[in-house]
C-alpha cells in the first residue's frame, strides 16, 4: 500500500499559502461544530522518525481553542503501562464528546517497533493487529471519528534530517535510538509498515498518507483531510446511520436459563464456617503466587438486588492482601464517563498484572439497566454483546483470569430481604425506591439476563450462576470457582 502510493504534485508556494489560510479558518469553524454536535475526534499521527509530525501538528492546532483539544505524546509504554493490557494506555486517552485528541504516535508505532526489533513474535503481532482493528471499529461504531495519518519521507531525506538534528545540541535529544535503528533498517521497516497499513486500512478508519517533504505542504494536506473527514462524520450524525451488527465469532459455553436453575441448595453453619476458613486460606496463598507471576484477575458480580453480592464480595476480599486488590462499586456513570465510550470507565479500573479487581456491577449494565430503562438505543445494546465479548477477549489475551458471577435468587426471597431492610433501621440505607421499581420489572430483567448469559458466556470468560437463596452456599461456591480458575491459570 505504502510502496504503491503515488504522491500528489505539490502546488506552488502561493497556492499552498492561499489554501492554508482557507483550511485553517474552516478547521476553526469545525471545532465549534463538533463541540455543538458532541462529535469526539481522535487524530492519529504516525510515520517515519524525523518526518515532522510534531512540528506540523503544532501548526495545525495553532488556530484551535486549546480548551477543547488535548495532545498526547505516545512513544513506548512506561513501566506502569506495561503492566496493563495492550490497548489500555490508548483507550483511557480517548477524547470526550465534542473534543479533539491528537495522538503523536500510536498503537502502530508500538506494535511495529516491537515486531521489527524481535521483541514480540509473529503470533503476538497478528493478535495485536486484530485488537487494533476491533478498537478502531468500536470507536467508530460508538460515534467517534478516527483520522489516521502516516507521514512519509524517503530514506535519504530521513537520514539528512536526523543528522541535522544531531548536529545541534538543542535538538539532539529529539533523535531516539528507535529513529536511528529505523533509518539503518529502512527497507525492512518499509516492508512491515506497508503490510501493517494495508491490513489496518479499514473503511471506518482509513489511512491517509502525508507527503512530508515540506512542512507547509504537510500542514495543508493534514488540515484539508481533517476538515473533509469532520464534514463527513457530521453528515453521518445527521442521517443517523447505524453501525452494522456483527456476527459472534467467539466460542461459547452454554448456560441454563434462570428459571431452570434450582435454588434449594443450602449449607449448614458448621460446614460453612469450616469450608469458608479453608477456602480463604487457599485463596490467600494463591494471591501471593499471582503477584509473583504477574497474573491479573478480574472478578465481575452481577445479580438481583438483595441477592447477596456485597456479602459475597466481602468474603472474597477478606482472603486477599489489601495492597493487591481493589473493589469497584459501579453506579450510574459520572459526567466525565457519560461523554466517552461506555467501556472507558471500566478500562480505567483494570488492575495491574499481579493484582485483582472486583467489580460490584459491571459493563453488563449496557444490556440490562441501560437497555430496559432506555438509557441507550436498541442498536447500542444489541451491538454491545459483541463489543463486550471483544473487551473480555482483550483481557483473556492479556493472560487475565476472568470470573463472572450472576447471583441468583427468587422473587419471594428478594421480597423478604427488601422487607427486612426496610424494617431494620441499620439496613435501611440498602433499600431504595429504585430497588422497588426494578422489582416491578422482574420478568423483563429476567428475559434480558437470559439473553445476556446466552450471548456473552464465552469459553474464555464464562458465566457462573451462584444460587443465593442461601447466602452461605453462594459464598462458598464463589470461592471454589475463583480458586479453581486461578489454579488452572497457574498451571
Amino acid at each position: 500500500m505504502l510502496k504503491e502510493w503515488v504522491k500528489e504534485d505539490r502546488p506552488s508556494d502561493e497556492e499552498i499559502a492561499e489554501r492554508l489560510e482557507k483550511a485553517r479558518a474552516q478547521l476553526a469553524l469545525r471545532q465549534t461544530a463538533i463541540k455543538e454536535k458532541g462529535l469526539p475526534v481522535l487524530v492519529v499521527l504516525d510515520g517515519w522518525g524525523a518526518a515532522g509530525k510534531g512540528s506540523v501538528l503544532g501548526r495545525v492546532i495553532k488556530g484551535l481553542d486549546p480548551r477543547f483539544f488535548k495532545v498526547e505524546t505516545l512513544s513506548q509504554p512506561t513501566q506502569e503501562e506495561i503492566r496493563r493490557p495492550f490497548l489500555y494506555r490508548y483507550f483511557v486517552r480517548i477524547p470526550k464528546q465534542g473534543q479533539f485528541s491528537f495522538f503523536d504516535g500510536s498503537w502502530m508505532g508500538e506494535v511495529t517497533t516491537h515486531f521489527l526489533r524481535g521483541e514480540i513474535d509473529e503470533e503476538t503481532y497478528r493478535l495485536q493487529i486484530t485488537s487494533i482493528k476491533r478498537f478502531e471499529r468500536q470507536l467508530n461504531d460508538n460515534g467517534y471519528l478516527v483520522v489516521k495519518y502516516f507521514f512519509h519521507i524517503d530514506e535519504k531525506t530521513q537520514r539528512k534530517r536526523l543528522e541535522a538534528l544531531e548536529e545541534d545540541k538543542n535538538t539532539r535529544w529529539r533523535v531516539s535510538a528507535d529513529d536511528q535503528w529505523q533509518n539503518k533498517h529502512y527497507k525492512e521497516a518499509l516492508n512491515v509498515y506497508d503490510e501493517y497499513l494495508e491490513t489496518t486500512n479499514q473503511f471506518v478508519a482509513p489511512w491517509y498518507f502525508i507527503d512530508a517533504e515540506n512542512k507547509k505542504w504537510s500542514e495543508l494536506q493534514m488540515t484539508e483531510i481533517l476538515v473533509a473527514s469532520i464534514d463527513t462524520a457530521l453528515s453521518n450524525m445527521e442521517s443517523k446511520q447505524a453501525a452494522p451488527m456483527l456476527q459472534n465469532v467467539f466460542p461459547m459455553k452454554p448456560v441454563p436459563r434462570l428459571s431452570e436453575i434450582p435454588l434449594d441448595k443450602t449449607l449448614s453453619d458448621e460446614d460453612y464456617k469450616k469450608e469458608l476458613d479453608q477456602l480463604q486460606k487457599r485463596l490467600k496463598e494463591l494471591h501471593n503466587e499471582l503477584y509473583r507471576k504477574k497474573i491479573p484477575v478480574i472478578i465481575a458480580y452481577e445479580g438481583w438486588d438483595a441477592a447477596g453480592k456485597g456479602g459475597n464480595i466481602k468474603r472474597v476480599a477478606a482472603a486477599l492482601d489489601p495492597r493487591g486488590y481493589e473493589v469497584h462499586p459501579i453506579a450510574s456513570p459520572e459526567p466525565a464517563e457519560k461523554v466517552r465510550h461506555y467501556l472507558w470507565r471500566f478500562w480505567n479500573r483494570l488492575p495491574k498484572d499481579g493484582h485483582i479487581a472486583i467489580f460490584d456491577r459491571t459493563w453488563y449494565g449496557r444490556v440490562m439497566v441501560e437497555r430496559l430503562e432506555g438509557f441507550c438505543t436498541e442498536q447500542d445494546w444489541k451491538r454491545a454483546y459483541n463489543e463486550i465479548n471483544e473487551f473480555e477477549k482483550e483481557l483473556a489475551d492479556w493472560n487475565a483470569v476472568i470470573v463472572k458471577f450472576w447471583v441468583q435468587i427468587d422473587k419471594d426471597t428478594q421480597l423478604a430481604r427488601f422487607t427486612d431492610r426496610q424494617n431494620t433501621p441499620e439496613k435501611q440505607w440498602k433499600i431504595t425506591d429504585e430497588d422497588w421499581r426494578n422489582r416491578e420489572k422482574w420478568d423483563l430483567y429476567e428475559e434480558a439476563v437470559d439473553e445476556m448469559l446466552q450471548k456473552t458466556s464465552t469459553k474464555y470468560a464464562p458465566w457462573h450462576v451462584l444460587e443465593s437463596n442461601d447466602k452461605k452456599y453462594a459464598r462458598v461456591k464463589a470461592l471454589k470457582i475463583i480458586i479453581k480458575a486461578i489454579e488452572k491459570k497457574l498451571k
